[in-house]
């Protein structure tokens, strides 16, 4: 017997379609005349039979089973329903209610567990909730069909979705798939922080012929010359103190896999030299050791700066240029692909929200506008870790533009007031920028950047960057 929720009455649903499977026939006869007056279209069933006749007749979208039937286990019709009806959702009940019970129904696939007798409000608690995740899944489910460019399975892989509706990103894919199709071919992707170099770097990896091997990401500017050599070529027993057993390198690890060396253009040149030298021999030696090891690894580099301007003023060998610059990928600024902003702004909602076991939050199309009109000095990281916090941070269920912090007076890269494009100026205003959004965090300011912290450190020495009230 269900007691009831006079509370209920002025409780409106949309349109929901709810099998009632049960061999009590006042229980699913009472049940269905509550979830009619919620709103809800429910069907009845006194036999699996029955059940799974009315499941091929109509579109259910939710099924309310009890464990107890004739002839059958409702567990056992979990499990095999989650196979035949993937979408379909499950809440079980039971007048045994113990702990077993419930735990096994969960793993059998149902979303919700509920004891007899239980109160109509406990029902409607129940199907609300599940109301809510499925709604979140099949949103989440059409921005995946609509604006993730790459497959599902590659997308598993890569453990990144690639998101727009941009022409210019839907080039930057093309140019990874067919980079992808040459496995010995080397690429650079060039492109400004947080643009997402490394995603299109695990793109061409895993949907080339060595993605069954390693992936392998190197950050080259935090190497430093007295490091190096073990890094990148490793060591044999013995070679140095401290050198207790035989040690692989960057290189070695890389073998029939990928090597991807991030900030390419901050490494140093005694290294350039010893990189070079492997591309061209494919084979290396150990610290230590007296006998060529060979490798066969694909390099796929990426750099914000301007690798030409480099090796022109002999920063950077151009004989390493030309041989890491097979294919060059050229990733643009968020703020130059406008249309992106709002597909990917959703999809972060989305997944964050989840992530934080928060509510899916409306966001008004003024908000969209507005955040649309904002240049993103941080580019697509920024705009993911705007969208984290407003979320963090929001009152309620619907994000304005003030939960995202944008300070209008800040310049954009495109707009701010630089005499010249001087890639230094371009890197000074940049940072700058990053301090003032991160409160001088330097750690959050880095990764905002997509830099290691030792590489801005670094940097804001090279630029007398300080930590002052102006920049805070």
């Amino acid at each position: 017997m269900l007691n009831s929720d006079p509370s209920s009455s002025d409780h409106s649903s949309s349109k929901l379609n709810v099998l009632i499977l049960d061999d009590e026939k006042r229980f699913t006869e009472e049940l269905a005349e509550y979830l009619r007056h919620l709103g809800y279209q429910p069907y009845e069933a006194l036999s699996v039979k029955e059940g799974l006749s009315l499941l091929e007749e109509h579109p259910v979208d939710l099924l309310i089973v009890d464990v107890c039937l004739p002839g059958a286990n409702g567990l056992d019709i979990v499990k095999d329903l989650k196979t035949s009806h993937a979408s379909l959702e499950i809440i079980v009940v039971s007048a045994y209610g113990d702990m077993d019970t419930a735990i096994k129904a969960f793993r059998t696939g149902a979303i919700d567990f509920l004891r007899k007798p239980f109160h109509h409000v406990d029902m409607r608690i129940a199907i609300e909730r599940t109301q809510i995740f499925m709604q979140f899944t099949r949103k989440n489910r059409y921005l995946e069909m609509k604006y993730n460019l790459i497959s599902k399975s590659l997308e598993d892989l890569i453990d990144y979705s690639f998101i727009g509706v941009s022409q210019q990103i839907r080039n930057v894919l093309n140019m990874a798939l067919t980079a992808a199709k040459y496995s010995d071919t080397n690429v650079l992707i060039t492109g400004e922080s947080g643009t997402g170099k490394e995603i299109i770097a695990r793109i061409i990896h895993y949907a080339g012929e060595r993605k069954s091997n390693v992936f392998f990401p190197v950050n080259s500017s935090a190497i430093t010359d007295s490091l190096a050599d073990n890094e990148f070529f490793g060591h044999k027993k013995g070679s140095f103190t401290g050198a207790l057993k035989d040690e692989k390198g960057f290189f070695e690890i890389s073998d029939k896999g990928t090597l991807f060396l991030d900030e390419i253009a901050n490494m140093s040149n005694p290294l350039q030299e010893k990189l070079l030298r492997v591309i061209e021999d494919k084979k290396i030696t150990r610290v230590g050791g007296t006998g060529a090891v060979t490798v066969d690894f694909r390099i796929i580099s990426a750099t914000n700066r301007d690798m030409s301007e480099l090796v022109s003023k002999g920063h950077f060998r151009l004989d390493l240029y030309h041989r890491l610059n097979t294919l060059c990928i050229s990733i643009p600024p968020l703020r130059e692909r406008k249309s992106d902003i709002e597909p990917l702004l959703m999809y972060f909602i989305d997944k964050l929200a989840a992530k934080l076991n928060r509510p899916v939050p409306k966001v008004s199309s003024s908000t969209i506008h507005a955040l649309s009109s904002y240049d993103y000095p941080g580019n697509v990281r920024e705009l993911k870790n705007m969208t984290e916090r407003a979320i963090i941070l929001s009152k309620d269920n619907t994000l304005t533009i003030d939960d995202f912090f944008i300070n209008p007076a800040s310049k954009s890269v495109e707009n701010s007031t630089l005499s010249n494009l001087n890639l230094k100026e371009h890197e000074i205003t940049l940072i700058r920028q990053a301090l003032h959004q991160c409160d001088c965090n330097i750690s959050a300011t880095a990764k905002l950047l997509g830099i290691q912290r030792m590489a801005l450190t670094r940097k804001m020495e090279k630029y007398e960057i300080s930590i002052t009230k102006n920049d805070s």
